[in-house]
């Protein structure tokens, strides 16, 4: 989420906060079959922590009902941990005869267990990267039913608004999770070029007083740091870039509209006087 924060006249702040890391998951519910519509409540979620084993997570999602729409949670994984995918059918479908049931990953099918009658899930370690993906379970009889776990990377963009001669701060904020580095980039074309502390001392300053928080501090704006920048935070299990953009506005910009009356004004009052001249000098010809 970006936030524009104006600290002073002269200086402007934005800020991107994660309440996750790079790697999300996202929850979908989705059925291929038509029927009544399915209400948000229609659809559940459960997580479990167990406190005898911290890095046990388990999600699982209820199916409920029909719906052409998805309905979507982000999951954090903050670092190397094991975690159950379940899905199961509401109550009302416990009488439903099932045909068969199907988790993937991707497009490979993967070997599930039957937690009870009518719920199935997946035991996977996620120790790297490359273990996320899109998990799919897929539940068929009378009626289809189907959910996917998806990573994704959440991306907004608000641009962020300061004037020649000003200084911007731009700040990035991991909530849950303390990365383990952080990197700044500029965009310079379709390049992305790391600023680090040797790179002009006199323009761009980093702070790393918090190592949940990085600010980028950009000093004596000119219209060359208009674009895009991007904060990069490395985490145990991968990588989540923010992208903020900078929009530089010359000082005559916010005059333009003032300019623009005072013209205005300055035209009609032209026009008033060349009237009442024109008009004292024929009442003395009459």
């Amino acid at each position: 989420l970006n936030l524009l924060e104006p600290i002073t006249t002269t200086e402007t702040v934005s800020r991107r906060t994660w309440g996750s890391i790079s790697d999300h998951l996202r929850l979908e519910h989705d059925v291929s079959t038509p029927g009544p519509e399915l209400t948000t409540s229609d659809f559940s979620e459960v997580i479990n922590l167990n406190k005898s084993q911290p890095l046990y997570v388990e999600y699982e999602a209820i199916l409920s009902g029909e719906t052409g729409n998805s309905i979507e949670k982000n999951i954090a994984l903050g670092s190397a941990v094991k975690i159950e995918l379940s899905c199961r059918l509401a109550d009302k479908y416990s009488s439903m005869k099932i045909l068969r049931v199907t988790w993937k990953k991707g497009n490979e099918t993967i070997k599930h267990i039957n937690k009870t009658e009518n719920s199935w899930s997946i035991q996977l370690t996620i120790s790297e990267n490359r273990k996320l993906g899109s998990y799919t379970c897929t539940v068929e009889g009378e009626k289809e039913f189907s959910v996917v776990f998806l990573p994704q990377i959440e991306g907004r963009e608000k641009p962020v608004i300061s004037y020649e001669g000003d200084s911007a701060i731009l700040i990035c904020k991991s909530h849950s999770y303390t990365p383990i580095a952080w990197t700044w980039y500029m965009t310079n074309g379709s390049e992305q070029i790391a600023i680090n502390d040797s790179l002009m001392l006199d323009k761009y300053v980093i702070d790393k007083a918090d190592p949940n928080v990085t600010h980028l501090k950009i000093l004596k704006l000119t219209k060359e740091d208009d674009g895009a920048y991007w904060c990069e935070a490395a985490f145990e299990l991968g990588r989540s870039k923010g992208k903020l953009k900078l929009s530089i506005l010359t000082l005559m910009v916010p005059l333009k509209p003032f300019l623009a009356i005072v013209a205005e004004v300055v035209i009609l009052i032209t026009i008033i006087f060349v009237f009442e001249l024109y008009s004292k000098k024929k009442e003395k010809r009459a």
